[in-house]
């Protein structure tokens, strides 16, 4: 990635659209629209008019990166679709970041991170400052693993009401990805893909598909 051409950064994993330029360190523009549906059709439309009020075309950009979940099933997949898409047209690298790595963005000392998942439970991965040092897990309340065993260990993220917890804003957890998304590119990380914890709710159906007769 050329250090004088913008990353573009884009996240439909929750109920929202938002997107962020970064270059050399300084975010240069962010948008954010709350949605729960119709990702599909804005995502696009917002970030053209984000370039166009930054000056920016297009061909402007240097990288993209992307919200990989976990999160909607059906959001993760659109965004991830652009990315790889606009990569493709472009040129350009395409990166995925997790919301579990925006979450421990600039933190230090040991922490664990949380995410809402559904029917109750939540998303959860343990960081020393910025390194993963579990692989991702899930937990309800009533289940004792959701919690730090140590009480000094830090609580980032969307977890119940409790006082200890750091929540960033949606502001935060945007240019976080926007940051990760410059230092992934400079690791030489692969094409985005999706990042789900577990399969969608949703199955294929159990009867046999029809007979293709060769006539």
């Amino acid at each position: 990635m050329p250090p004088d051409l913008p990353l573009l950064a884009f996240d439909t994993s929750a109920a929202h659209c938002a997107a962020a330029l970064v270059l050399r360190g300084v975010i240069l523009a962010q948008t954010r629209e709350d949605m729960a549906k119709g990702q599909s059709e804005r995502l696009m439309p917002m970030i053209e008019s984000m370039l166009t009020g930054a000056g920016l075309c297009w061909r402007d950009l240097g990288a993209v990166a992307v919200g990989v979940g976990p999160g909607n099933f059906t959001g993760i997949r659109i965004s991830v679709a652009a990315a790889r898409g606009l990569a493709l047209g472009l040129g350009v690298p395409a990166v995925g970041v997790t919301g579990l790595e925006v979450l421990a963005f600039g933190a230090t000392g040991r922490n664990r991170v949380a995410l809402p998942a559904p029917r109750g439970a939540f998303y959860l991965q343990d960081f020393d400052g910025e390194n993963a040092i579990t692989e991702p897990f899930d937990a309800t309340l009533d289940n004792p693993n959701l919690w730090p065993a140590d009480p000094s260990v830090g609580m980032i993220g969307d977890w119940p009401e409790t006082a200890k917890v750091l929540r960033p804003d949606t502001d935060a957890r945007l240019r976080a990805l926007a940051h990760l998304g410059v230092r992934h590119v400079a690791n030489g990380a692969h094409l985005p893909k999706p990042f789900y914890m577990r399969a969608a709710d949703a199955a294929p159906p159990s009867d046999p598909p029809p007979v293709i007769l060769d006539l």
